[in-house]
């Protein structure tokens, strides 16, 4: 499969990520042109669907960022890509790492652009419009095919090209979320969670909605979550509760979604982890943001670190916290599927803050663990030299030093060692 990479950029200013007493420059691309990057354009050639399609791609600064080596993330694909992405990898990126949010994971994010959307996204070929009556003027049924694309292309080509896990959220508005229903009933393994922002489910008079009714009914979702986000589109003479008593083409689409939402929610004994919520204050159009900052939250609940406090609390017990973090990052990786452990920038920051304070041993335990969980990666020894030399013993710290650069090579441990050897004459 061919593809192109080219950096897909929006005008900013220069910046510097600063990390655990070390500094991190910016990208030579990035300082030399003063944007900051927020993801690439990719493509592939599709022999599914005969064409070449195209996807943005957001992958967390956090990748960026040498001091801590490689990671892997969570990887989200996001329907009609280019109207979306922008807020949903910036919402990510507000709930994962600023302000010392944990709410949600920091994930991969794919935009898939559209060719075709109305073929792409609708599962059944429809000849007359459902609303009018008339003739159909745009391409229709091409819904099974795409979620191949998907699967058996697009998906094995993230894998292969970027740093993303096997744990999968797909989003999807109006005809995206009819194809989000669609992939949850057709291949319900193939994502973890799913996101139907205002889903067209009115589609061919409603017989899909049907079918995705009788489906979910009658198979095991468990372990997987869906959330559904209803707008408001009806008019004001009617009410929630009374637009179900309506028959006008006018109310389908909402009726159909609230049909759909309290079906599930009434009892659906299938395991599924479902949430739905009607908007009433937001249109069609405005609903996707609402939902999408909703949803997550909805999906990762047991993703935060309810003791997120006590990470900089300097006075918090250092053995009950890491006994604190070591269990709820056991019980993320119980969700994820696999083994996730304690971010090492969030323990290197613990570790800091107790050596500010002169908690030295306190200090170790967390540079230990570190080194422990990431023996691989050059800072997590340059971190724990750091603490030695704090306490003053040099000779241990320049041993970390040594053993940092040994790992990899990094532009801050020599320095160090320079500087010390010259103090001692040695």
């Amino acid at each position: 499969m061919l593809s192109s990479n080219r950096l897909f950029r929006v005008l900013l200013f220069p910046t510097v990520f600063f990390a655990c007493q070390k500094q991190e420059s910016p990208s030579p691309a990035a300082a030399a042109s003063n944007t900051i990057e927020i993801g690439v354009t990719d493509s592939l050639y599709s022999d599914i669907l005969g064409e070449s399609r195209t996807v943005w791609v957001h992958v967390p600064n956090s990748a960026k960022n040498s001091l801590f080596g490689d990671r892997s993330y969570p990887v989200l694909y996001l329907l009609d890509g280019s109207a979306h992405f922008h807020s949903v990898s910036g919402m990510i990126n507000q709930l994962s790492t600023k302000n010392g949010n944990m709410i949600v994971p920091e994930m991969v994010v794919v935009a898939i652009l559209n060719t075709n959307r109305s073929r792409d996204l609708t599962p059944s070929h429809v000849e007359v419009d459902t609303y009018t009556g008339d003739s159909i003027q745009y391409d229709s049924g091409g819904g099974t095919a795409f979620l191949d694309f998907i699967e058996k292309e697009l998906i094995p080509y993230i894998e292969k090209k970027y740093p993303v896990t096997s744990y999968r959220t797909f989003v999807g508005h109006s005809f995206g979320g009819l194809s989000v229903i669609n992939a949850l009933i057709s291949k319900p393994d193939l994502f973890n969670n799913y996101i139907a922002i205002d889903p067209s489910l009115w589609w061919d008079n409603q017989t899909f909605m049907r079918t995705a009714d009788s489906v979910l009914s009658s198979r095991s979702y468990t372990g997987k979550s869906l959330y559904i986000g209803v707008a408001n589109t009806m008019k004001d003479e009617f009410t929630r509760e009374t637009v179900m008593g309506d028959s006008t083409r006018s109310t389908l689409h909402i009726r159909s979604n609230l049909e759909f939402a309290n079906t599930l929610e009434a009892g659906l004994d299938n395991g599924l982890n479902f949430q739905w919520k009607y908007y009433e204050h937001d249109t069609h159009g405005s609903v996707p943001l609402i939902t999408e900052y909703d949803a997550l939250r909805f999906m990762f609940p047991w993703y935060a670190f309810k003791n997120i406090n006590q990470v900089y609390d300097p006075d918090s017990n250092a053995e009950d916290l890491l006994n604190d973090i070591v269990t709820h990052f056991s019980k993320v990786s119980e969700q994820f599927g696999y083994e996730v452990l304690p971010p090492a920038g969030m323990i290197n920051d613990i570790g800091y803050t107790k050596m500010r304070i002169k908690k030295f041993e306190d200090a170790h335990l967390f540079f230990d663990v570190n080194i422990k969980n990431y023996p691989n990666i050059s800072n997590v020894y340059d971190s724990k030299g750091d603490c030695h030399l704090a306490q003053g013993d040099s000779l241990k710290a320049i041993k970390l030093f040594t053993k940092a650069l040994e790992v990899g090579p990094n532009d801050y441990s020599q320095p160090k060692i320079d500087t010390i050897k010259k103090s001692m004459n040695l």
